[in-house]
């Protein structure tokens, strides 16, 4: 099968290398003297993750080199696995027992396929099988320690209730990869409550508990590896829905909100372990199914699923997956939507359409003389090769890609495993295909005639509605590319562009032509430009704000120009381009943004979307499911995707900022909420490399960090810019001891600093996406002279007995933003006390008021016809110190006013606890949230926070009068 002289002597020396490193399991001489040893070979050869799962298993090594598995080996997953749970007791052993035996049964997967001991179908029929074992075999372990601790869920009538769960995608059509992300949704069949434990809960809580338990089973990343990248998002309302939801209210989603692609993708939708006998089971069935398939024939889904494609299309061309097997033309994404349409349109009516296995449903759709038998027989034929081409690549290193290599040693093992493989016949029989593939040339020849025919049956049936009108051909700028400066000066005055403004204009227009004329763009991106370039012009000469908006949208061109895919994207999308030319004309900053980070015009898609933020608590949850495909050993790639991740962010916030979406008060809490889901990715990418070194304290329990990352300034006041650095300190719970489970053992102390500098590495990492935040450290204790993490004590002793009045002042503004529960209450403990500590008033007063007058000298404005808004009296900084010194010398009496630390609800809080007027703290909270709102939307042009000193003059006059009553 596999040419090995190339690989043979390296081959040889692994081999001897893998026997000589477990005498126990091999005697002397052993590979050399074994039958076997040849075949084992050639699999290791095809696959660097089995030879790394035969060397952290050597017992299983000896049995493969031993006797060679074979497909009847890889069967009766759920009775074998059965038997390990039922000894495992704790959940760590479960995770390792999960890990472990996923990886040996993969291998035997791979052994087989590498020695075409199983058909195409055969293997993902097992692949499917083996992840519905352990997905079911770990809710149940888990199922019956949750009934444990919070009883078991039971509904009104007193019956026991069960977690099921829907298999999605190529799981539910058992027809999985070497590598594929499991998708799944979570049901039960009634609201109730659990019995049988001291505490009753809900059954939401109950399954929404188990359901993440489960998740964590199968998508942690431990030192044995992972089960299943696990994906939730198909659940009814995505990120935002309940883990868990009943049948009644799953149902009631459909039949209400239910839409078209969530119909595409119910299709594929199994009960995972399912009992026949269960009624629950066909009751679940029954109520998927009138959604799934409608009673009459449907043919309003080919223009829905269309639309998908063309989705998909516009991101392979964005992305660069030309080579993509199964997002590119002709990939197997196509043969699906060519199967699903049939489903969708006829599915109601023919019985014989309602299953999952793709290769099941092609003969059906012939019967049914939807399509012809060549037709079939070529979408059968492409499907298996294109199948066995992504299998092969995944198995290569257990990751998820469907992009063929570009290393030669990968693209022998493509070459070597499609020349010649195996599959069933009409009568489920194995056999041969052979194929004339001898190099990369004719792989390559056979995988595009295998993609041109599947091609043309989706052009057939489907179609490719690629008729957009050009706008250019009304256009006065419809030959720009070819028109000279005279011209440009003339449709100028056409356009009614005033004459003291067409020179600078002009000069624009011109450098940007010549800028284009020495750039690479290619024939096809030259044909874009061509057809949507006058189109362009036109719209941004017809915007009122045309002065400020053409040089932005003209860099973002200039920076897209080389990446013909946007140029499309844009030239494609209308209302994408209508969306970018409204958001440019307010905010400088977005244009910058979109200029250095093309990425983000693909949020211009979809306005509903784009204006469609997150809930705060959801921050976390949306930043998990964008991080959950990424390789966590890739550091730079991990961190680059936490900077898109913030972009497309601030974009969104900023877009309906500028839209009128969100007031000043929403626009900074979504603001705060994304940093703060930051700094926890950030803390657990920092603690899983550290611990990956150094292992875990050893006073900590299972799951718990022992850190707590404070907030201060805007961040700890809920009160972040689009431009806002991050002012933090990092405490710990301070034990003796040291760390264990590591490469290296060190002091506790020593671990948490090293902890603490990992993370401002890497917020502090330059990629090519910029820096995450600018992190500024300074207020810890001491300053630049104290450590960069202290104890929780050291910390009580030194806000206590050693801080300056500024500190203190600093920390009314102070929140936990990271931690356990445990160590936020005593932060907050110690904060109360601090901030509620006897002081005496006039030092107090004194100390502040020189403060500011320090800072003013520094940092106000010395031009008396403009105003800083926030350094200059009567500002921003005026405001914050009025409420920090007013907590600071009345939390001594009422303690409440040490509770909050944003400055509108500090004024609030005054108010009702008559330290000040009602008048004076509403008073107050206008200037303040007037004051941010103008510096928000002065960051989005660009701008300095400065101002004509005639704005805001009653509000300065307002704000300089609270001080003197407070400081003369």
């Amino acid at each position: 099968m596999l040419s090995l002289s190339a690989f043979e002597p390296s081959l040889n020396r692994l081999a001897a290398g893998l026997t000589e490193r477990f005498p126990e399991q091999f005697p002397a001489d052993f590979a050399a003297r074994n039958a076997n040893t040849p075949l084992m070979l050639q699999t290791i050869a095809m696959s660097d993750f089995v030879e790394k799962v035969w060397q952290n298993q050597p017992h299983f090594l000896a049995e493969c080199w031993q006797t060679l598995p074979t497909l009847a080996d890889c069967e009766k997953y759920s009775e074998r696995l059965s038997t390990l749970l039922a000894q495992t007791e704790t959940e760590e052993q479960l995770y390792r027992v999960l890990r472990r035996f996923r990886n040996r049964e993969m291998a035997k997967l791979s052994l087989c396929q590498s020695l075409n001991r199983g058909t195409v179908e055969e293997i993902f029929i097992r692949l499917s099988q083996l992840a519905e074992s352990l997905i079911i075999g770990a809710r149940d372990w888990l199922y019956a320690q949750a009934c444990s601790e919070m009883g078991t869920p039971t509904d009104q009538h007193g019956h026991p209730q069960r977690l099921y769960i829907l298999g999605m995608g190529k799981l539910g059509g058992f027809e999985l990869n070497f590598s594929s992300d499991i998708d799944l949704i979570f049901t039960y069949p009634e609201n109730g409550e659990t019995q049988g434990a001291r505490r009753s809960v809900d059954n939401q809580r109950f399954f929404t508990r188990l359901g993440q338990r489960l998740i964590n089973a199968l998508d942690q990343f431990t030192a044995d590896g992972f089960v299943y990248r696990t994906d939730m998002r198909l659940r009814p309302f995505g990120d935002s829905g309940a883990l868990a939801l009943s049948f009644a209210a799953m149902e009631t989603y459909y039949q209400e909100q239910g839409r078209d692609w969530e119909r595409y993708a119910m299709i594929k939708g199994r009960i995972l372990g399912a009992d026949e006998e269960d009624p629950n089971v066909n009751a679940l069935r029954q109520m998927l199914r009138p959604f799934i398939y409608r009673r009459y024939i449907d043919f309003s889904v080919i223009q829905s699923l269309r639309e998908m494609k063309g989705k998909i299309e516009r991101e392979v061309r964005r992305r660069g997956l030309a080579d993509n097997i199964k997002l590119g033309a002709g990939g197997i994404r196509e043969i699906e939507f060519i199967v699903q349409v049939f489903q969708l349109i006829r599915g109601g009516r023919e019985v014989t359409l309602q299953q999952h296995a793709l290769l099941n449903l092609l003969p059906e759709i012939e019967k049914l003389q939807l399509l012809t038998a060549q037709q079939r027989q070529d979408l059968t034929q492409a499907y298996l090769f294109l199948r066995r081409v992504e299998n092969v690549l995944q198995a290569i290193d257990d990751k998820q890609t469907q992009l063929l290599p570009r290393e030669e040693t990968d693209r022998q093992r493509l070459i070597a495993a499609t020349a010649e493989f195996t599959r069933w016949d009409e009568n489920r029989q194995a056999t041969f295909v052979r194929y004339p593939i001898r190099d990369w040339q004719s792989f390559y020849a056979v995988l595009q005639e295998q993609q041109q025919k599947v091609r043309s049956v989706f052009n057939q049936l489907i179609g490719d509605e690629n008729d957009t009108e050009s706008n250019a051909e009304n256009s006065d700028w419809v030959d720009f590319l070819e028109i000279d400066n005279n011209e440009i000066m003339s449709i100028l005055a056409e356009n009614q562009i005033p004459e003291s403004e067409t020179e600078e204009i002009c000069e624009k227009l011109i450098q940007f032509k010549d800028s284009l004329a020495r750039r690479p763009i290619g024939t096809r991106g030259r044909e874009v430009l061509s057809q949507w370039l006058p189109y362009l012009l036109s719209q941004i000469f017809a915007h009122p704000s045309y002065r400020v908006l053409l040089p932005r949208i003209l860099n973002i061109v200039e920076k897209i120009v080389t990446r013909t895919t946007y140029l499309e994207l844009l030239q494609e999308n209308p209302q994408a381009l209508e969306q970018l030319i409204e958001l440019c004309a307010q905010s400088q900053m977005i244009a910058e943004q979109m200029a250095r980070h093309p990425i983000l015009l693909d949020e211009l898609l979809d306005r509903k979307a784009l204006l469609d933020l997150p809930s705060f608590e959801n921050y976390p949850a949306e930043l998990q499911q964008y991080l959950l495909r990424l390789p966590e050993d890739d550091e730079e790639q991990y961190i680059n995707a936490l900077r898109q991740f913030k972009q497309t962010t601030l974009l969104r916030v900023a877009a309906a900022d500028i839209l009128g979406a969100l007031p000043v008060m929403k626009v900074s809490d979504h603001l705060t909420y994304l940093a703060e889901a930051i700094i926890a990715a950030v803390v657990n990418l920092a603690w899983q490399q550290m611990t990956t070194r150094f292992g875990v304290p050893e006073h900590l329990a299972t799951g718990e960090k022992g850190f707590l990352v404070i907030g201060y300034g805007k961040l700890g006041g809920i009160e972040l810019g689009y431009k806002s650095d991050l002012d933090l300190v990092c405490l710990y719970e301070a034990r003796e001891g040291y760390t264990v489970g590591g490469k290296k053992q060190i002091d506790i102390n020593q671990f948490y600093l090293r902890l603490t500098q990992k993370v401002v590495s890497i917020f502090s990492m330059k990629t090519s996406a910029g820096i995450l935040y600018e992190v500024d450290m300074r207020l810890r204790p001491s300053g630049e002279a104290g450590v960069l993490c202290s104890s929780l004590k050291a910390f009580e002793h030194y806000q206590h007995n050693d801080a300056w009045t500024w500190e203190t002042q600093a920390l009314v503004r102070a929140r936990a933003v990271y931690g356990e529960p445990n160590l936020r209450q005593e932060f907050n403990r110690i904060r109360r006390e601090v901030l509620s500590a006897a002081r005496d008033l006039d030092k107090l007063k004194t100390d502040v008021r020189e403060m500011r007058e320090k800072m003013y000298l520094h940092l106000a404005n010395t031009d008396k016809t403009r105003f800083n808004i926030k350094t200059d009296a009567g500002g921003i900084t005026d405001i914050e110190f009025i409420a920090q010194y007013l907590v600071l010398a009345n939390a001594p009496q009422n303690v409440d006013l040490a509770y909050w630390s944003d400055n509108v609800r500090i004024f609030d809080v005054m108010a009702s606890n008559n330290v000040m007027s009602l008048d004076m703290a509403e008073n107050l909270k206008d200037c303040y949230t007037s004051l941010r709102n103008r510096i928000h939307h002065l960051n989005l042009l660009g701008e300095p926070s400065v101002v004509p000193a005639s704005e805001f003059s009653e509000v300065r006059s307002f704000i300089q009068q609270v001080w003197k009553q407070l400081f003369t």
